[in-house]
């Protein structure tokens, strides 16, 4: 009997343990299946897109060296499943292969119009598409995309800070969020380190500059007159700028009479000296001529480098200023911590010069 009532308390306690293991596994068989596999994220149009919750791959679509930029900002740049568009697969553009070495050899996604090419984006099978204002609306072209099934986030880059909501909702998508606010940071301590400085110079000793494409007698993007207000310039273009791009003449340019010109190739910085028609401009008898350097994209126009443009353009506009401020130092800190790139020396040289030359170029 007392045989027998060990067996029967073993056993229980043997059915007890049994019975706690398998309401422990339904537990967590039931955690699992619970977990969310998608997440609502809201984008810069208002516009509500469902996305997985780890995103794995993307897909840039737009003006993609702006895009990619962004991308890299968050370290994020091995996630870019297509290749460059055909305007920019040029050695104009290597940075772009540098930061992200695999993307050289992938497919075009968007025709030269940047309307997107819906089959080979499914082909890609992307767990997010990305795309920026560019040609016509942003609107309709992540509805093309959303439509065939692309989840797509619309970006609104349009005043010089937004670059900074830009990049706060990559790093949500892409569950970065973390190094986001460590960019928007080092945004904000760029533009109030270069205040400081600026702040103790009077308008006299601040120049007249003109960023511009001398070929085509062209000054891009409204974001130039941020750039040079805040690196302590006067901007010649700004009571002219009333679209994004603007045209101008050569009696304009010689009635401007730039202190300094930012052009957009080092090739253009020979053409400005050698050609007569520029030879009485103050920038050209002083030898003020600069390329602007390139690195992921043209650091004058729309770029999450735009720190980097005001470091280098408040350094140019005035140097005894700015003379403890090592550029090289700053361009390989930045792409170390933010685009995951340990840079060469060299390599940052290269950039501050203009970066790559391509001959024969439409700049």
């Amino acid at each position: 009997m007392k045989r027998k009532r060990v067996f029967l308390s073993l056993l229980m306690v043997f059915l007890l343990i049994a019975s706690v293991m398998v309401v422990a596994g339904c537990s967590k068989e039931k955690e699992v299946d619970t977990t969310p596999t998608t997440r609502t994220i809201t984008d810069m149009a208002g516009r509500e897109v469902t996305i997985p919750a780890e995103i794995k791959s993307l897909a840039t679509v737009g003006p993609g060296p702006v895009l990619n930029s962004l991308i890299f900002a968050v370290g994020e740049g091995d996630k870019i499943v297509n290749g460059l568009p055909e305007f920019a697969r040029t050695e104009r553009w290597k940075y772009q292969h540098k930061f992200a070495p695999h993307i050289k050899d992938r497919p075009v996604v968007q025709s030269a119009s940047f309307d997107p090419n819906v089959e080979e984006l499914l082909k890609l099978k992307p767990d997010v598409v990305f795309t920026m204002e560019a040609r016509g609306s942003v609107e309709q072209t992540a509805k093309v995309m959303s439509n065939a099934g692309l989840p797509t986030i619309c970006l609104v880059w349009t005043e010089p800070e937004e670059v900074k909501q830009t990049i706060e909702l990559i790093g949500k998508v892409l569950n970065q969020e973390k190094t986001a606010k460590e960019y928007c940071k080092y945004f904000d301590d760029t533009v109030a380190r270069v205040n400081k400085a600026v702040d103790t110079i009077s308008e006299e000793k601040r120049p007249r500059v003109l960023h511009c494409n001398v070929k085509s007698m062209s000054s891009p993007h409204t974001i130039t007159e941020w750039w040079i207000s805040q690196a302590g310039g006067n901007s010649v273009t700004k009571e002219a700028r009333i679209t994004e791009n603007i045209e101008f003449s050569m009696e304009q340019l010689l009635k401007w009479n730039p202190e300094v010109v930012v052009v957009s190739s080092p090739d253009q910085v020979d053409l400005m000296y050698k050609d007569s028609r520029f030879k009485d401009i103050s920038a050209v008898k002083n030898k003020r001529i600069y390329p602007t350097p390139v690195g992921a994209h043209i650091w004058g126009n729309r770029t999450a480098e735009q720190p980097l443009m005001l470091l280098w353009a408040a350094k140019t506009f005035h140097p005894e200023s700015f003379k403890d401020v090592n550029l090289e130092a700053e361009l390989i800190s930045f792409y170390k911590k933010f685009y995951k790139y340990t840079m060469p020396e060299e390599e940052a040289k290269e950039i501050l010069n203009g970066g790559p030359v391509v001959t024969g170029q439409k700049q």
